[in-house]
Formats: structure tokens, sequence, C-alpha cells
């Protein structure tokens, strides 16, 4: 079986530089990684448009970068998690009570998600189509994507895996901060950063 290859999908910043430590990490265990940049918005104010954009843009970098034709594992925090859990079928609902045109991608075979934001995939039925494996990482301090929000996951057809770590907050999982956001403290974020990297590498070869 072939390396699968990595698709980074970077939270409402966009900007997957700011993820160095995971998908140097990624890189260096030897998957081919694909992190593509996206516009940064507000999620408080975020549009249909910005939210399809996002898929859109994973969709053109697989078929602009890489091996076209090998299998993806997609890498998502927050907002990103989102756009992953779309390419695998998901159907996200608006906040007027219509579905999102999105579409899916059928080499995604595997998700690893970060703090995911799953509101959107409350309506029954949104994560029927969702078979590939998750592996789920969520923070106990977490007060944007609480943690116990990530079990509608659950909800999937799929082998889903969550795990929790204590005193990490939501933004713990970049390794650049947003200005002025400051590590959850008493969290070792270097040292914290460096076992989920390991971790995740171990999910992605299996």
């Amino acid at each position: 079986m072939s390396t699968p290859t990595v698709l980074f999908a970077p939270g409402a910043g966009g900007d997957p530089a700011r993820y160095s430590v995971l998908i140097d990490a990624i890189r260096d265990a030897g998957f081919p990684v694909i992190a593509p940049q996206s516009e940064h918005f507000d999620p408080r104010t975020v549009t249909t448009s910005q939210l399809q954009a996002r898929v859109d843009d994973l969709h053109r970098a697989l078929t602009e970068h890489g091996d076209v034709d090998s299998v993806v594992s997609v890498v998502g925090h927050s907002v990103g998690a989102w756009a992953a859990l779309c390419l695998a079928g998901a159907q996200p609902w608006g906040k007027d009570g219509q579905p999102i045109e999105v579409s899916a991608n059928p080499r995604v075979t595997r998700l690893v998600l970060l703090a995911p934001t799953v509101g959107w995939f409350a309506a029954p039925g949104a994560l029927d189509r969702v078979v590939v494996p998750m592996s789920i990482h969520v923070g106990a301090a977490d007060t944007v994507t609480p943690p116990g929000t990530a079990s509608l996951l659950r909800s999937a057809p799929a082998d889903v895996a969550i795990n929790e770590y204590a005193n990490v907050g939501h933004y713990d999982f970049m390794s650049t901060l947003p200005p002025h956001v400051m590590p959850t403290n008493g969290l070792d974020h270097a040292v914290f950063l460096r076992e989920l990297a390991q971790t995740i590498v171990a999910q992605l070869g299996n």
C-alpha cells in the first residue's frame, strides 16, 4: 500500500505555517504534505460562500499538487476540521436551516481532527456518509469548541476515537498562536505539540 498524501487544513486564520511543528513532523515521517493557504475569516461572521471556498481550496490543492492517484488523509484544525469532514462526505447545514452545498472527495480515507467545529452537522443524517476512520483530538480547556461537542461525531457510521487532553485550549494546537493569545496557563506548549505530533504520525501510519 502506498504512503497516503496528507492534506492539512488550517483553522479560521487560513495559514498552515502557524502549524509548523505538526506539519514538519508529518513530512519528516515520510508523508507527502499538501497545505494550502486559505482566506482568513472571523468565525463569528463567516458567510456560506466563505465556508464553501474552504472546501473548494482543499479540492483544488489535491488536484493541482502531489500524486493525484494517492489516497488522502486529512488533518484539520477547528474550521479546517469542518472542511475535512465535508471532504469525507458530511453534509453541513447553515444558520438559515438550509443545507450548504459542498462536495466530497473519494480519495479521502482517514481524518485527523483537532478541536473540530461541528455545529453545522447537528441535523439528522448530516454525518451518515462519513465512513472513514476519525481520530479526534480535543482540549479539556477549550472554550471555543468545547471538548464535549466532538461527541456528535460518534453518530457517523465510522470508527471514531476521541483523545482529550487536560489543560489544553483551542489555540494550543497551533505552533504560532494568534496575536495576544498565550498558551493555556500551566501547559508546556512545546512538549504538548511534540507529543501530539508523534501521536498523529502514528495514527496516519495505521
